[in-house]
């Protein structure tokens, strides 16, 4: 298995990271795709990849939230950083009008610089949106054929969106939000209209536990090793065989990233 969404250079996992890593590949997790947040987190991730070579590779982008610290839309350290070989796309990119930490139009121009740097590096993006799919949708869709790839990850949307997105040729990520009974609901109805070679599946941890683990885990901190739950639970509401999914999906993953 493979977990595209992975916040390791998040201080919840400061105590005790060698063992989540341990954890989640006892559990069949082969490969963790560390999200870089911002400049400091992208060059952290890429340099937690170092100890962990055989399982980890990262992204470098700087997160809405994080726009507003952008001066230089040149973004010379995310292009530094792309040209390591653990660095496989350019994200977390995109859109949150839900918090507004940054002011919109910092937001869209961020995302745009962004955009604009992995066609140029050829490399895919891996991208955020939330309450903000109609700018986020306009702003991408001149580019997305000059991307060589592009998920919209933790995808949450509705059917107008999600049929937007495969029109687009976008690839989504699926959470333990489609665990959550109260939240999820929609999602679960339309986890099985996403084409098995534009899915993929992530923990975006340590956010998002699923919320129906049996038992309930003491903490609230979720983790790569609950990644085969949420993947059984996408299999059942796409009434297809477990193994046979996460070898669809797994093949997705590593083509995605160049694994």
């Amino acid at each position: 298995m493979i977990d595209i969404g992975v916040n390791l250079t998040n201080s919840r996992f400061d105590k005790d990271r060698d063992q989540v890593v341990a954890n989640a590949v006892a559990a069949g997790v082969s490969h963790l795709v560390l999200t870089g947040t911002n400049i400091e987190e992208s060059q952290a991730a890429a340099q937690m990849c170092q100890q962990w070579p055989e399982v980890c590779i990262s992204t470098a982008g700087v997160h809405p939230h994080d726009a507003k610290s952008v001066e230089d839309l040149h973004l010379g350290e995310i292009r530094a950083l792309a040209a390591l070989p653990q660095v496989r796309a350019i994200g977390e990119c995109g859109l949150d009008f839900n918090r507004d930490f940054s002011p919109r139009p910092q937001q869209e121009a961020v995302f745009e610089a962004q955009l604009a740097i992995a066609a140029e590096l050829k490399l895919p993006v891996f991208m955020h949106c939330r309450d903000a799919f109609e700018r986020f949708f306009a702003i991408l869709s001149p580019w997305r054929d000059k991307l060589p790839a592009a998920v919209l990850h933790c995808f949450t949307g509705n059917r107008t969106e999600l049929q937007q997105c495969l029109a687009l040729d976008l690839h989504l990520g699926v959470t333990g939000w489609v665990c959550d009974e109260r939240r999820g609901t929609e999602l679960r109805e339309l986890v099985s209209e996403i084409p098995a070679q534009r899915l993929m599946i992530e923990t975006d941890c340590p956010y998002l536990l699923p919320r129906d683990l049996r038992p309930k885990p003491k903490s609230s901190r979720n983790e790569p090793k609950y990644l085969p739950h949420i993947a059984g639970v996408i299999a059942q509401c796409r009434g297809e065989d477990p193994q046979i999914l996460l070898n669809q999906v797994n093949a997705t993953s590593r083509a995605f990233f160049g694994l």
